[in-house]
């Protein structure tokens, strides 16, 4: 067998390897869903992620003989470790064979980009922060995965173990059928009514003619709500309008509610349609051959979604006593029922995190999917 050898990106041959490797590695899983190139090649652009405004990353391969094997990203973000470890680096966009060589290689690369920047410890995947999509799937094979989250093969997390990692946290999936009328639990739907009986609390969906003040207004929330979060870094503004441009082709207006305590937006839950139901259909290309195949299937199979994603949700600090939580839950399931969507999936969850457990248990939810974060040497977050 040849040797692994483990090589920076630093030209576009290479980064288009590093794009195309998981279409290799997964396109015979039927649960796999491809995302798409252009995307991609988007997120890895220093000039079009804002996330390289304030971060950085250096991308590998590795290679046995003249085949891909396996790819990874060390990440390097100070607004992290100012927040939580000064010791701390990322992992992310790891894909490789079952080839635990390979993957040892890759990691002490990553190790090794990481400690000539002063961090010994290493925390992932995270690509390339909880804002975006994390953890390596460790239960839950049964299914492909919603929007945004991320889909592995079972022999990921012993390529971690094997390697020196160990459990960081957990991310917990809840699938809430949607019941026949479309209404939540007695137990939400009450909480819901008591907070609503307050003339100060008001409950509207997303205004699609002031999209940019109101998504404004949730990141403003997201960032308050989400400080002491584990593993969280605050969104700029430049991060937050890339994704609220990103999200406005696909965000349905029903389906975003913000609460407002005396007029002033104090709590969201933003949920979107599961697009990887339709992106299947393409394959991980929009045109193929210069064709738009890709969009005409996408296309046709936008009308047979039937999962919306519960992605992220938030109150502010002064807030949490209210009962908003669950008018937001309450609100937005009434908005799938009327939209036509079957099931919820409420993701992902910190295993800690006790109440927003058991909100998605009282409003229904069977836990079916389980992500872990896992970390290498020294001890947790604070």
């Amino acid at each position: 067998m040849n040797a692994v050898t483990v090589t920076p990106v630093y030209d576009r041959a290479a980064t288009t390897a590093f794009v195309r490797l998981p279409y290799a590695l997964h396109r015979d899983d039927p649960y796999w869903v491809a995302p798409l190139e252009r995307e991609m090649r988007a997120f890895l652009d220093p000039r079009r992620n804002p996330f390289f405004d304030t971060a950085e990353a250096r991308l590998f391969l590795a290679r046995r003989g003249r085949r891909t094997v396996g790819r990874i990203a060390a990440v390097a973000d100070p607004r992290f470790q100012e927040r939580h470890d000064f010791t701390c680096g990322h992992f992310g966009l790891f894909e490789c064979a079952d080839d635990l060589e390979a993957a040892g290689a890759l990691f002490d690369a990553a190790a090794a980009w990481l400690a000539g920047r002063g961090l010994t410890r290493m925390l992932g995947p995270l690509s390339f922060s909880v804002n975006d999509e994390c953890g390596v799937l460790v239960d839950g094979f049964d299914g492909p995965p919603s929007v945004g989250i991320p889909y592995n093969p079972p022999y990921y997390a012993d390529l971690l173990t094997g390697c020196g990692f160990g459990k960081a946290k957990d991310l917990l999936s809840w699938l809430v059928p949607m019941p026949p009328d479309g209404e939540p639990p007695a137990a939400i739907a009450r909480v819901a009514a008591r907070t609503l009986a307050d003339p100060a609390v008001r409950v509207r969906p997303l205004d699609r003619d002031r999209y940019e003040d109101d998504m404004a207004a949730i990141r403003d929330i997201y960032n308050d709500a989400w400080a002491e979060n584990y593993a969280s870094v605050p969104l700029t503004d430049a991060e937050f309008l890339h994704m609220a441009a990103q999200l406005k082709s696909v965000v349905h207006p029903e389906l975003v509610r913000i609460a407002e305590v005396d007029g002033e937006p104090a709590a969201f839950t933003l949920w979107v349609p599961d697009v990887n139901q339709a992106l299947r259909a393409a394959r991980g290309r929009l045109t193929t051959w210069g064709l738009p195949i890709g969009m005409l299937r996408i296309s046709r199979a936008m009308g047979r979604i039937t999962r919306v994603r519960g992605g992220t949700s938030g109150v502010r600090k002064e807030h949490r006593s209210r009962g908003l939580v669950a008018v937001l839950l309450a609100d937005a399931q009434r908005a799938a029922f009327r939209l036509g969507y079957t099931e919820t999936d409420l993701s992902w969850i910190l295993e800690d995190n006790r109440g927003s457990n058991r909100h998605a248990q009282a409003m229904g939810g069977v836990h079916f999917r389980t992500h872990r974060l896992f970390e290498r040497e020294g001890g947790g977050l604070r």
